[in-house]
């Protein structure tokens, strides 16, 4: 098993490297700033949400047992693999978008994932760099539900392949046009406005998979062909890996982040 994602990161560095460099959405350096930061993000994160993952799901399946009846365990499982996916990731990002949005919106919360906001050159790696509490409680909120309904191994098997490869393709500076395409599956430009560092981007964009989401709770930012200004945020977030796990702990006062208050539901 490859518990640290190396081999998953050098197939993943052959295929987005490459693409990146011939069609890139800004021009940008493949070492660029914070590239050694977001490796050691990959390594450990990548651990320790594995690790994570499996108490989640022990857990859950060990209330599952007691709570939801068999019969509704196997009537879930029994279903074509392709139809359990499908429903997957609806309910998975469902609680993507409304763990996404409370990290936005509670300001206790927005201190882990101002982390992930920090990138100002985004690509596939952006990915992997998120506060290991930001990207465990997701974790908890949106696959806790798959387990405890009782999906097949290998439909959550296939969906987390899709989820993997798409969440990268998310974060990639790459331009691609998805054309009518946009409104069911998130796009790098869909996400890269979720990250722009610009009024217009605050608060929208947060569905990881499906953007019918923003649209529904009206926070869907119909950008176009627009590029991003500049990403980031306006607060020094440290260069280091353990300065900024320890960052959302360090005294100071109120964080500014990329969000206003709305009044959009």
């Amino acid at each position: 098993m490859d518990i640290f994602g190396i081999k998953a990161l050098l197939i993943s560095a052959l295929i987005f490297i490459p693409f990146e460099h011939l069609f890139h959405e800004r021009p940008q350096k493949t070492f660029r700033k914070g590239l050694g930061v977001d490796l050691i993000y990959v390594l450990f994160n990548g651990f320790i949400i594995k690790v994570a993952v499996v108490l989640i799901a022990a857990y859950t399946l060990d209330a599952a047992a007691i709570v939801v009846p068999q019969s509704m365990m196997r009537a879930v499982g029994g279903q074509p693999v392709w139809l359990q996916v499908a429903e997957i990731i609806l309910i998975t990002d469902i609680g993507v978008y409304w763990a996404h949005r409370a990290f936005h919106k509670i300001p206790a919360l927005w201190r882990f994932h101002a982390v992930h906001h920090g990138i100002e050159e985004l690509d596939w790696l952006g990915a992997f760099h998120s506060h290991p509490v930001d990207a465990i409680a997701t974790k908890a909120i949106s696959l806790a539900p798959i387990f405890f309904l009782g999906f097949s191994d290998a439909s959550i098997a296939a969906f987390s392949v899709i989820y993997f490869w798409h969440t990268l393709l998310v974060h990639s500076n790459l331009r691609i046009p998805f054309g009518p395409l946009k409104w069911l599956i998130a796009s790098p430009q869909f996400h890269r406005w979720h990250h722009a560092n610009q009024r217009e981007a605050y608060d929208k964009n947060f569905a990881g998979q499906l953007p019918l989401l923003d649209m529904v709770f009206g926070t869907y930012n119909a950008t176009g062909n627009k590029v991003p200004e500049k990403y980031g945020v306006d607060d020094p977030i440290p260069s280091s890996y353990f300065g900024q796990v320890g960052y959302p702990l360090m005294p100071r006062g109120k964080l500014s982040k990329p969000a206003v208050p709305s009044t959009e539901t």
